[in-house]
């Protein structure tokens, strides 16, 4: 048995088919699971693109790049199915991320918060690997065990290191089982341990030595990281592990309706699993959600004609996606199931007003200058006053 295998006898279904590349069985909860994982809840559409799908894949891959890319982009197959979009954007940016994947680099995806960063990386393990749970939850606390290995201090105390005190990290079973693993908010995590990839993510090694042994990756294993750009300054990527990295930056929608689109499809998404009235009937608010946030995130009105000030707050799509499925629920439990103005008007003011005192000034001028001389807005120019008193 080589060291690698040996290692990798002690990591959970190491080499076997029902470890943690085999996503949990939910069948028998049905719509009781609140969020299903991405290999979950689009199971139909792997299944369809995996039958369909006729070109190379990468070692260990479930699809090929080609398949990665329709999966996340949307499209429809020769036999009729439908791939719904995951993400909406560059289609350009999606190639690059699921070719980075296909190397021996790992791929770091960079952007302002609420770009869908997390969301993507999901989605890319799960068309890739059939498993998006391999997941380092990057902050100020995570310590360097996250990222290599713990041991369970019961039998160590009793029996000294040995395989089976070791507590592999997700890392340390995508390495094992040639999976993608994934680390959330990595310019969180203090930089000492960031720097624990760097043997990782060069070297392909993982060294263990209290054992005097090492786990090696096998072919498949790739690391997709988030970070945040309003996090520079907080933890920055030393120059060596970000030379690790193929970066891709994800923008904002670039177009008003790009982002409508966005925050309807996810807004659906949501109201099915939490019961909630159907989208279509309130795009006229989701609209108006997201022409406020664009306005005061560029800091000047759609017509180009009046500078306005920025508040602190990023009022990012998510945020926008946040507001909206607030307002859904506010319509279904005390409304008439439509979404109105004086359902979105409380979430709004809670996302541009995060300094009660600079931000408050920016939301009433926005509204007294804008919202208040907009045609077919007086109705929503009432709401918002009335929670902004």
């Amino acid at each position: 048995m080589t060291v690698s295998e040996t290692i990798a006898s002690a990591v959970p279904g190491a080499g076997t088919d029902t470890g943690a590349g085999a996503a949990p069985d939910v069948a028998d909860l049905g719509s009781e699971v609140l969020r299903p994982h991405a290999e979950q809840a689009f199971a139909d559409e792997l299944k369809a693109l995996a039958a369909a799908d006729d070109r190379p894949r990468p070692a260990r891959w479930q699809l090929s790049p080609w398949a990665v890319a329709t999966y996340l982009l949307g499209g429809t197959l020769p036999d009729g199915t439908v791939i719904t979009p995951k993400y909406v954007g560059p289609r350009r940016i999606v190639e690059v991320a699921v070719t980075t994947l296909a190397t021996d680099r790992a791929l770091l995806l960079l952007g302002v918060p609420g770009t869908a960063k997390t969301w993507v990386s999901e989605h890319l393990a799960a068309a890739v690997s059939g498993d998006s749970t391999l997941l380092v939850q990057g902050t100020a606390g995570t310590p360097e065990e996250a990222i290599r290995y713990g041991w369970n201090y019961a039998k160590l105390l009793a029996h000294g290191p040995s395989r089976d005190a070791l507590v592999p990290s997700p890392v340390m079973r995508a390495m094992s089982e040639g999976l993608t693993a994934r680390v959330e908010e990595l310019t969180r995590i203090p930089a000492d341990v960031q720097d624990t990839l760097i043997t990782i993510l060069s070297e392909k090694t993982l060294p263990v030595p209290e054992l005097g042994q090492e786990v090696q990756a096998v072919r498949g294993f790739n690391l997709i990281a988030t970070a945040n750009d309003r996090d520079r300054g907080v933890n920055d990527l030393s120059s060596a592990l970000r030379r690790r990295f193929n970066t891709v930056v994800l923008p904002l929608p670039a177009t008003p309706d790009a982002e409508v689109d966005i925050v309807a499809r996810r807004v659906d998404q949501l109201g099915r699993s939490l019961d909630l009235p159907a989208v279509p009937e309130g795009v006229e608010e989701i609209r108006r959600v997201v022409t406020v946030f664009r306005e005061l995130r560029d800091g000047i009105t759609t017509d180009g004609r009046t500078k306005l000030k920025s508040p602190s707050g990023t009022l990012s799509t998510a945020e926008a996606i946040s507001v909206v499925t607030g307002g859904l629920a506010l319509s279904a439990h005390f409304g008439d199931g439509v979404l109105r103005p004086a359902d979105v008007a409380a979430g709004i003011l809670g996302a541009v007003v995060r300094d009660p005192a600079a931000d408050r000034v920016v939301w009433q001028e926005y509204l007294e200058t804008v919202v208040r001389e907009r045609d077919g807005w007086k109705d929503f120019y009432r709401a918002c006053r009335e929670v902004s008193v």
